[in-house]
């Protein structure tokens, strides 16, 4: 291969969206996603995060999605990755792994107007690491996808 022919080959790999990613670590993955311009999400995902997401979390968004009647908001109605609507996450702090079983949790926390601190669990699937949930036990409302998704059907 000539040296232009693996340039292109390069910066071809480098367009590629997060979806077609595989993460090692669930720092890695972390890293990624708060770097993560949800404009490239294909627009009929379930998500804004889905190509970081497990398959089971995906599922469950888009039965939501299917369940909303149009111009509703669905069960998740705020941006769980900042846990809110507004602004983005600055100062953005990965903690250190927790292996359980065979799932990892970890903290992250970062700035959102005020501290916040999100709990992440992670399950290995498609030979790399995805959430498979996300809570925040913090303030007046805990939450957690899981919980949520749960809960929607009361």
């Amino acid at each position: 291969m000539r040296l232009p022919t693996l340039v292109l080959l390069f910066a071809a790999l480098a367009a590629l969206p997060a979806a077609a990613e595989t993460f090692r670590t669930p720092q890695a993955l972390l890293v990624a996603l708060y770097r993560y311009d949800t404009a490239e999400t294909d627009p009929d995902a379930p998500s804004l995060y889905s190509p970081f997401f497990s398959d089971q979390l995906n599922t469950r968004f888009q039965a939501d999605l299917d369940n909303t009647e149009p111009g509703d908001a669905g069960t998740i109605d705020f941006d769980p990755v900042i846990s809110g609507n507004d602004d983005e996450a600055t100062d953005v702090d990965v903690g250190q792994s927790i292996v359980i079983d065979d799932t990892v949790e970890l903290e992250v926390t970062f700035k959102n107007f005020e501290p916040v601190t999100l709990h992440y669990t992670f399950v290995k699937e498609h030979g790399g690491w995805k959430v498979y949930d996300i809570a925040n036990q913090q303030g007046d409302y805990p939450w957690s996808l899981s919980a949520l998704f749960d809960g929607a059907g009361q």
